[in-house]
């Protein structure tokens, strides 16, 4: 893990997305991740389920050395290299809101070591009832929302205030959706205000390089990328008043999509 010392953004120009990345995959990236898939599944199919019976039997904290371990083995078998870079302000012992950019499938496992944080993050109510993946998230305790439903606030945010009690954080993607273009989309304002309400600072989380490793509505893994997720300094919201909430959720979106620019404004050099 990184230390870094993060200076306010500027506003610029975002950076072309190079035409590399927005490249559709060839045969030999099929036959590349044909291969990367044929290893990861069988590990998922066979570790996952032990990991949600582990999270009942024992408690999720008694699991985080398996869920750890299990989430570094899972980024190796992409082909590519991982990094964290995070604040020194970022408390290991303070519960936070990382409000992290939103790309692929990958977003909850690339974030879940970068710090040693428990995080709890939001789920569609029906993922749940996905086999495998849906029985885990449940049996870890993610917390579930219904898209468009009105009134569950008081529910998302007393299961939110259970998790910070156990002394767990909150994962949220503020966009709501993965991106299609490689870039960060507008922030909704939404859990900005939950994060208010409930007192919890929020870290601005960035992760570049997944869009290279895979894009939404393709499952083609293309390897030999370096993926870095950036934590950025902790903002405070307690005593904020909703007129400050959407220049809030402006903020954090800025910090995030000036290490995504940055990362294609780098990739895309001399271009």
């Amino acid at each position: 893990m990184t230390s870094l010392d993060v200076t306010p953004p500027s506003p610029r120009k975002p950076p072309p997305v190079p035409a590399a990345s927005l490249r559709a995959p060839t045969l030999r990236d099929h036959a590349v991740s044909l291969g990367l898939w044929s290893v990861s599944l069988p590990l998922f199919v066979s570790v996952v389920p032990t990991m949600a019976i582990a999270c009942r039997a024992i408690g999720v904290d008694r699991t985080m050395p398996l869920q750890r371990w299990y989430a570094g083995l899972q980024l190796r078998l992409t082909g590519c290299s991982w990094r964290a870079v995070v604040s020194p302000k970022v408390d290991p012992k303070r519960a936070y809101m990382f409000a992290h950019n939103h790309t692929n499938a990958y977003d909850f496992i690339l974030m879940h070591n970068a710090t040693p944080h428990y995080k709890q993050g939001l789920e569609l109510e029906s993922h749940f009832k996905i086999p495998v993946y849906g029985w885990f998230m449940k049996a870890r305790g993610g917390i579930p929302v219904k898209p468009g439903k009105d009134g569950q606030s008081p529910a998302v945010m007393a299961h939110m205030q259970r998790e910070i009690d156990a002394g767990h954080c909150i994962l949220v993607f503020p966009e709501g959706h993965r991106t299609l273009d490689g870039r960060v989309g507008p922030f909704r304002k939404g859990t900005f205000f939950i994060a208010r309400d409930l007192g919890l600072p929020i870290c601005p989380v960035a992760v570049t390089g997944a869009f290279d490793l895979m894009r939404k509505g393709s499952f083609v893994l293309r390897p030999g990328h370096e993926l870095t997720v950036y934590v950025d300094d902790p903002i405070e919201t307690k005593g904020l008043p909703d007129a400050a909430i959407p220049e809030l959720a402006e903020h954090v979106r800025s910090i995030v999509a000036r290490r995504v620019d940055d990362y294609w404004r780098e990739k895309g050099w001399p271009g």
